[in-house]
């Protein structure tokens, strides 16, 4: 999905449109988990979409990401087709990783998205792997990783931004600063108030944004993205967010109180705040925007009956894409589970 011009009114209304979508997106795929449609643990981005949606607005298409295990706001800012994301969530053939992946582990190379990941902290070394492939080959690309605050404490989130600080590779660095690691809150994880202060072990810029605001999301990344095409190396920015449902669908969330769930959504919520900013610069209006909110929840609405309808893998294709090439081993096992009869010896 190409980047976004948040200067012009098309642009705003764009960011707009994209936090929507990744909000009806994320509120149908928590009433599916609830009617227990859903396979699997479901992590949902609600409130945290202006975090994705200004990131990955001011990348190009060639800027490659790497997620988390709540990775479908950032994959629907990439430009991800919903229908194949939500097959995926059912574990249908037909979503994104033949529904071998399922909500975790959604990712698609051609598009530059290279995974969701349910290893807490495991983007930001592939981030710098792909950093590393741009420079090398001197190619006008950068690598954005997306962690949580649990993950600014994992150690391979260190050799990473280590490395890619050592080398100044084209990377940055976006913590997702949701307040809690699970049920912990952040404050109780590290010795700083700012995130972005662990930046100044390596030697490299680091800035704390409101990652409920699109706008202020998005002018940190198009900094930290003209540096590292300047040769200038990596940046970390902390955006400061909150997610509104648990850590996972069904988690009761004895760590925090409603009210404060209920003042950040009142109060900050990033669709309504920035939906009243462009109504008051007579750019959008309250018509516009029921307009938009109906052509989205008919996409959604569309992309969850194609995945309702769409054929579950068959059994033998589980030993499939596991390794780049076949092995004896592989082939046997899945030889095993075919249903067509096909297959060899069973025993």
């Amino acid at each position: 999905m190409p980047a976004i011009d948040i200067d012009t009114e098309e642009g705003r209304k764009e960011a707009l449109r994209r936090m929507m979508l990744i909000r009806e997106h994320e509120d149908r795929a928590g009433e599916l988990f609830a009617d227990g449609e859903l396979p699997g643990f479901v992590h949902l981005y609600i409130g945290e979409e202006a975090v994705a949606v200004g990131a990955v607005g001011a990348l190009e298409d060639e800027d490659y990401i790497t997620s988390t295990h709540r990775g479908h706001g950032h994959c629907i800012a990439k430009g991800l087709d919903p229908q194949k994301m939500i097959a995926e969530l059912y574990g249908k053939e037909a979503g994104y990783c033949k529904g071998k992946g399922g909500s975790m582990h959604i990712a698609d190379v051609d598009e530059n998205m290279l995974g969701a990941n349910g290893i807490v902290g495991a983007g930001p070394p592939i981030a710098a792997g792909a950093a590393w492939s741009g420079k090398y080959f001197d190619e006008d690309r950068v690598a954005l990783a997306f962690f949580g605050d649990g993950a600014v404490a994992q150690g391979q989130v260190h050799e990473a931004i280590n490395l890619a600080a050592t080398w100044d590779l084209p990377g940055i660095f976006l913590i997702e600063n949701n307040q809690f690691g699970e049920g912990t809150p952040a404050s109780k994880q590290h010795n700083i108030e700012d995130l972005s202060q662990t930046a100044e072990a390596y030697g490299i810029p680091g800035f704390t944004v409101d990652g409920m605001d699109v706008t202020a999301v998005y002018e940190a990344v198009k900094e930290a993205r003209e540096r590292a095409l300047r040769g200038e190396g990596p940046t970390m920015i902390e955006a400061v967010t909150y997610r509104y449902r648990g850590h996972f669908e069904g988690d009761h969330q004895p760590y925090r109180e409603d009210s404060d769930i209920d003042e950040w959504r009142e109060e900050r919520d990033p669709i309504e705040t920035f939906k009243e900013r462009l109504m008051d610069r007579d750019e959008l209006t309250e018509a516009e925007f029921e307009e938009m909110q109906g052509e989205i929840a008919d996409q959604i609405a569309k992309a969850i009956e194609f995945a309702k309808d769409a054929d579950y893998p068959d059994p033998h294709l589980a030993y499939e894409d596991v390794y780049a090439e076949t092995v004896p081993e592989i082939d046997h096992f899945a030889d095993r589970l075919r249903t067509d009869g096909e297959g060899g010896d069973r025993q």
